[in-house]
């Protein structure tokens, strides 16, 4: 029957992954040193960079000396300055701690805005008010507070490392070990048994998504036990975006693992795919200020829209409604890689 011949393959296939000891251990030990290291370094909280968020301005660059602001705020370093379309805009990133604080541009009376639960919008605050000593009077200088829960740094990377150890093991676990199966002549056997690529693509596919949600699920509550993670929304809606990310990611493995015998050249196309992902999908910084042509880049990743939408629900409590159209975009690449790799798909080319 087919659905024993796909639950012998899904058995042998995680019988082999538990078996090699060293892989097995470095899944689970991978993600924990990562977490304790940032944790240590960084002590829970954001790391030290002061962004300014600015508006009325254009969102895909602000061009700093024309900035209506103090010259010697302007020129300050180690400040980056943001542009925002709205208010509103401005405020939601500054609730969120994407910036430092808010500046209304333009001539006296200056309008600012900080977060109390922020660090750092207290440091750049002063260095506001220093700028404008001896320049403008303090009556024309009207400060506002929003008032949220303070995110750590932590809490807002743990989703990232977990995300980013399950592409590396989608990627990887089915885009080169199936090539690796080709090139020993092992898929050339499995072509002479009853069993069709669908039965065995669907269980290399089961096998990953197992492995993935098992170690998401022991890795997530043991870090939990350390750090004590504030998750604003449901937890099980949590599970649920990574699960559709996890099929997403190893759905892309597939389209990797449909042709070709070369190890090597797998390696190379496996971290020309995976490194650009994980440094553009803000598995460790935000990419507030960042060109537009780079978000816009970053947006054809499965691994962003996953984050996106993750972040969403552990930080800000948003349902599964609000993160509708990551559920989406995760669902059509799925849809999509499914069918390259169904129809690329060689058992010995």
């Amino acid at each position: 029957m087919r659905i024993k011949r796909i639950w012998i393959m899904f058995k042998a296939r995680n019988w082999e992954f538990f078996r090699d000891r060293a892989s097995f251990g470095w899944n689970f030990l991978f993600p924990f040193l990562l977490v304790a290291g940032f944790g240590i370094l960084f002590g829970g909280k954001e790391p030290t960079a002061y962004k300014i968020g600015v508006f009325p301005q254009p969102t895909n660059g602000v061009a700093v000396a024309s900035l209506e602001l103090p010259d010697a705020f302007k020129k300050t370093r180690f400040l980056q300055f943001v542009g925002f379309a709205s208010q509103t805009e401005a405020m939601q990133k500054l609730r969120h701690h994407k910036v430092d604080i808010v500046i209304r541009t333009g001539p006296p009376p200056y309008h600012y805005w900080i977060n109390d639960s922020a660090p750092n919008g207290h440091l750049v605050e002063k260095i506001f008010q220093a700028s404008l000593a001896g320049q403008v009077d303090s009556s024309l200088v009207q400060r506002g507070r929003i008032h949220s829960a303070e995110i750590r740094y932590i809490d807002w990377l743990f989703p990232g490392i977990l995300a980013m150890n399950m592409m590396f093991s989608a990627l990887w676990g089915v885009g080169y070990i199936v090539v690796r199966y080709r090139k020993n002549g092992a898929l050339r056997r499995l072509k002479a048994t009853p069993l069709t690529a669908f039965e065995y693509l669907s269980a290399q596919m089961l096998s990953r998504l197992f492995l993935l949600m098992f170690t998401l699920v022991v890795v997530w509550f043991g870090c939990d036990l350390v750090f004590h993670f504030h998750v604003e929304g449901s937890l099980g809606n949590i599970f649920l975006l990574f699960f559709l990310g996890s099929l997403s990611l190893t759905s892309m493995g597939l389209v990797l693992a449909a042709r070709g015998t070369s190890e090597e050249f797998t390696t190379g196309t496996l971290n020309f795919i995976s490194w650009p992902m994980m440094f553009l999908s803000e598995v460790w910084f935000s990419l507030e200020g960042a060109p537009e042509w780079i978000k816009h880049v970053a947006q054809a990743f499965p691994l962003t829209h996953l984050l996106t939408g993750i972040r969403r629900i552990m930080n800000d409590g948003a349902g599964l409604v609000d993160v509708l159209p990551e559920i989406t975009v995760l669902l059509l690449m799925t849809g999509t890689f499914l069918g390259l790799g169904a129809s690329l798909f060689s058992w010995d080319r």
